[in-house]
């Protein structure tokens, strides 16, 4: 069975990544080793890997952090059979309502702040995985991600596509609490609810990724 997996970058980072020494994910053998699993006849043909570069400035490790992801985002590449298609981070001064312990928000005491979101990142995943199905590009979905926004791409997909398989993957670290969104949920034919351990700790891509030129290096904080 033919297959593409849509990977929410953000989802991924965040919910099973960032507080680990896995950062340096070789995402077609994760997906394949959980498609091995789950369906040994499938061919995992091409992942699709949703995210943004993100702001050097507000980030810890500074401009080491760009050149880190940067440096990522090729190494996914080289070794073939992965597209990163990147979105874009907002910036905006705005407001939020005040935090107070113990009391009710109200509405008009507010406080400046700053905004900073995802532009374009999950339109561009559903869109993606909309038309591979509709164009019959694969027999099989998978959708790596726990955010409900996606639960409309999902069910569309449901509707005009039933011939195509559709399987999702919850970006959870393994023991985590389980995230309750069964909006996602009621829409997949088989759902792998969290990322163990040790799939990340074997689907780790090489410390030297080999290309043309020069090789692409391992960040060293990573």
């Amino acid at each position: 069975m033919r297959t593409i997996a849509y990977v929410d970058g953000y989802n991924l980072y965040y919910g099973c990544v960032k507080h680990t020494p896995y950062k340096w994910l070789d995402l077609v053998a994760l997906v394949g080793q959980i498609l091995r699993i789950q369906d040994p006849s499938s061919t995992l043909e091409l992942v699709k890997y949703f995210t943004a570069p993100i702001r050097t400035k507000l980030a810890t490790q500074g401009d080491a952090a760009g050149h880190a992801q940067a440096a990522y985002h090729r190494a996914l590449e080289a070794r073939g059979r992965v597209e990163v298609h990147n979105g874009w981070y907002s910036l905006e001064p705005s407001t939020a309502l005040r935090y107070e312990q113990d009391a009710p928000p109200r509405k008009a005491d507010r406080v400046p702040v700053w905004r900073l979101e995802e532009k374009e990142t999950d339109v561009s995943l559903a869109l993606h995985m909309y038309s591979d199905a509709l164009h019959n590009r694969c027999e099989q979905v998978i959708l790596v991600t726990s955010d409900t926004d996606l639960r409309l791409a999902l069910s569309l997909l449901k509707r005009d596509a039933p011939h195509i398989r559709r399987g999702l993957i919850y970006p959870r670290s393994e023991g985590a609490p389980r995230p309750s969104n069964a909006a996602l949920a009621e829409n997949a034919d088989w759902i792998r609810r969290e990322i163990k351990t040790a799939e990340l700790a074997s689907s780790q891509l090489p410390e030297r990724v080999p290309t043309r030129k020069r090789p692409i290096i391992k960040p060293v904080y990573w």
